[in-house]
């Protein structure tokens, strides 16, 4: 049976004490429940957080020679973190990877603070890894909706049942914008009667919900994979069933869309996250305002979101022509 999240998180926390030092294990543990508690972070970020912490620990103490403890993290200087960044870099670790391992250790380091057990300024004087922003990678309108045709997978042997499935999963990705975790973290319950609505409320990063329309033909798409699906879908139960009738892996259906790119010849950056970054840029495309966005996205902040605007910049380009009165007489004086 597939760990729940909170399982996950309770196993990172242990292997996260279990390596700390017997007076800084006490801390990390009230620094994990503060993260639960007061800033309401989900299970599966404070998984994250713990494994982060987990590995700059350990790349900490062979930087000192010695399990670090809190005597060792007040005494710390910038070159010792910087030694511990540069070891991930050594190893290849990109990085996006790099800033989580810093942003981990400051978190705990203002933890200390807090609690009055030592000053870690050494974790805010390090500048933290830059990482280069690149342009997200969506497929055309075309492409996305053969992802999400399960028509295209006829002559596979699988049962009918799995390739509805897996397209109904692929439609809600484009059609609604989720992440991959944010679609198969849905329960049956969330997903509205036929006829009952065109909404759903889904659980995204942190913890934070947020409401999305769901296209007809998705629910459509959704409800003919529920009737086909062998497994009774309990109201409380996950709405996307793997073939043994337990919670979908995210890995099924990024194999899946592997597989689909060498059948409809599309690159390696058409990805189940692809089919976001395709909802978020075609309605950008057709007038979408980027606010609008950014909560259909669940975006934290709008900058996030802006980044769509340089991907869609031919289209923003041809609205501006249309629209401003200068661009208009410009183009006359042209023709």
């Amino acid at each position: 049976m597939a760990m729940t999240d909170v399982q996950k998180a309770e196993r990172a926390e242990i292997a996260l004490l279990a390596g700390a030092a017997p007076d800084v294990a006490p801390a990390l543990k009230a620094w994990l429940a503060r993260l639960g508690h007061e800033r309401r972070l989900s299970a599966k970020t404070r998984e994250a957080y713990a494994r982060d912490m987990t590995g700059f620990l350990q790349h900490l103490a062979r930087h000192l020679g010695a399990t670090p403890d809190l005597a060792a993290f007040s005494e710390l200087a910038p070159r010792d973190v910087r030694a511990v960044i540069a070891a991930k870099r050594a190893e290849g670790i990109e990085p996006r990877t790099q800033m989580r391992f810093l942003a981990a250790a400051r978190s705990f380091g203002r933890h200390l603070e807090r609690e009055g057990l030592g000053k870690v300024g050494a974790l805010t004087a390090v500048r933290a890894p830059r990482i280069p922003r690149t342009l997200p990678r969506p497929v055309s309108v075309a492409d996305a909706k053969k992802l999400a045709d399960p028509d295209i997978r006829a002559g596979e042997a699988r049962e009918s049942w799995v390739l509805m499935r897996d397209a109904a999963v692929l439609a809600l990705l484009y059609g609604s914008g989720l992440r991959i975790s944010e679609a198969l973290g849905l329960r049956r319950r969330d997903m509205p009667a036929p006829g009952a609505g065109d909404h759903i409320t889904v659980t995204g990063k942190g913890g934070k919900t947020r409401m999305v329309p769901v296209l007809p033909h998705v629910l459509k798409a959704i409800d003919a994979y529920a009737v086909a699906c062998p497994f009774a879908l309990e109201l409380g139960g996950p709405l996307f069933v793997g073939e043994k009738g337990g919670p979908l892996s995210a890995r099924v259906i990024q194999r899946t869309v592997e597989s689909l790119r060498g059948a409809l010849g599309l690159p390696d950056s058409a990805t189940p996250h692809a089919l976001r970054h395709s909802f978020a840029t075609h309605l950008l495309a057709r007038g979408g305002d980027l606010r609008s966005i950014q909560e259909l996205l669940g975006h934290a902040s709008l900058s996030t979101t802006q980044i769509y605007a340089a991907v869609d910049a031919s289209a923003l380009m041809a609205s501006w022509r249309a629209a401003h009165p200068r661009a208009r007489l410009a183009d006359n004086k042209e023709g």
